[in-house]
């Protein structure tokens, strides 16, 4: 769809290769794919990263995953700039730091409205990508800034919010999250389910990733229109770990006729990655026990402790087993992307290190037989298809 800056676009590929980690190995036809199609992403935390160090997204950053020249040269047209509310401002500041992280994409557009646009609508949003624009839809991410008032959401809406993730790490008053032990509501609380019927009504779509298994199929109980996961992966890669879909969940997801935004952190890839952490803390312990924390020797052991297990980051490739996985489980009509770009810190894989490198994404689906058609399904067709779910059963119910 942006045809017109293919040549800077491949261009500022090749200086980013060249002045940065990121590695683009696309073949020529996966880079112009990316050019000409529509790619939506639905999760990026660009937000919550300019909150303590403002920097300018019209140009190259310094820092982060996003910025408007690695967007362009990734083919990235309609990332979804993620609304992020951590846990602990539950009944602490949810609504103003809401707004707050709102005004900030505001502010883009703001500072380059001929770079920049926020779509209210699916039709908004494709008519901004035909005006060579980066549309920047917005999702919630935690439900807390509702604070327990319906015309909170409306106010949300109005400011151009159009998914919430109901929880984030923490229970709050809407529903348990798949990281809290307590699971507070055994699922969602009353006033939870009274909000899904109502973001049902008004065209606000719901986000299940984060909550916990209960609260997932309560609000598949409860909900008329498809219902979509931003940024989750399939559970089989890594067992036990709730934060991503067991498969009946991504069957039931299928049946309401929803789409699963497949990740990218390494540690929703594999379970090497996803159990790093614990094997660490396990060492560490180990090693305290046997010298005492604190001690000198002890500082010693887990430095060389540390250095002999670095990180495993994933690869492009584990990204892809995911989407092949949800594809033969549930079909092709049924996957999306969600990066969590600027959302998960250094795990980023192999290959997928920042928003320039989509192009190497589309490779491995040729590489892996998907057609030019499936890979927009799995870009952009799915998600748009939910999205206007949701604003037709709006229109006829509002």
């Amino acid at each position: 769809m942006r045809l017109s800056i293919l040549s800077i676009a491949l261009a500022s590929v090749c200086t980013m290769a060249s002045a940065s980690a990121t590695e683009i190995f696309a073949g020529e036809r996966a880079q112009q794919i990316a050019q000409d199609t529509l790619i939506i992403d639905t999760h990026i935390d660009v937000p919550w990263r300019l909150m303590d160090d403002w920097e300018d997204m019209t140009g190259a950053a310094e820092r982060g995953d996003f910025d408007y020249e690695r967007a362009v040269a990734g083919g990235l047209n309609a990332p979804f700039m993620a609304i992020y509310v951590p846990s602990t401002y539950e009944d602490n500041g949810a609504y103003t730091l809401a707004n707050h992280l709102i005004d900030f994409v505001e502010s883009m557009v703001y500072r380059a409205p001929d770079q920049y646009a926020i779509p209210h609508s699916v039709d908004e949003l494709l008519a901004q990508v035909e005006q060579g624009l980066i549309s920047l839809p917005m999702g919630m991410e935690n439900g807390a800034p509702i604070e327990g008032k319906l015309e909170n959401l409306q106010h949300f809406y109005d400011r151009g919010v159009r998914y919430i993730t109901l929880a984030h790490s923490e229970d709050n008053h809407i529903s348990d999250s798949s990281y809290d032990i307590r699971q507070r509501w055994g699922g969602l609380s009353p006033f939870g389910k009274e909000l899904v019927a109502e973001m049902n009504r008004i065209g606000m779509m719901v986000d299940i990733s984060h909550v916990s298994d209960k609260a997932f199929y309560d609000v598949m109980e409860i909900t008329q229109v498809p219902v979509i996961a931003t940024h989750s992966s399939a559970r089989s890669y890594t067992p036990g770990w709730q934060r991503n879909m067991s498969d009946e969940m991504i069957e039931t997801l299928a049946e309401n006729n929803g789409v699963i935004q497949v990740t990218f952190g390494s540690t929703f890839v594999t379970a090497q990655a996803n159990q790093f952490r614990a094997r660490i803390q396990r060492l560490t312990a180990a090693i305290n026990e046997e010298h005492g924390e604190g001690t000198p020797e002890a500082e010693a052991a887990i430095a060389r402790m540390e250095e002999e297990n670095q990180f495993p980051y994933a690869t492009y490739d584990d990204v892809l087993n995911h989407i092949d996985h949800i594809v033969e489980l549930v079909g092709i009509d049924h996957v999306g992307i969600g990066s969590d770009f600027d959302g998960v810190g250094d795990t980023l894989p192999e290959g997928l290190k920042d928003v320039s490198t989509f192009p190497n994404l589309i490779q491995g689906l040729l590489d892996r037989g998907y057609s030019e058609d499936e890979i927009d399904q799995i870009l952009y067709k799915n998600t748009v298809r939910a999205w206007r779910a949701v604003e037709a059963y709006a229109a006829e119910n509002s």
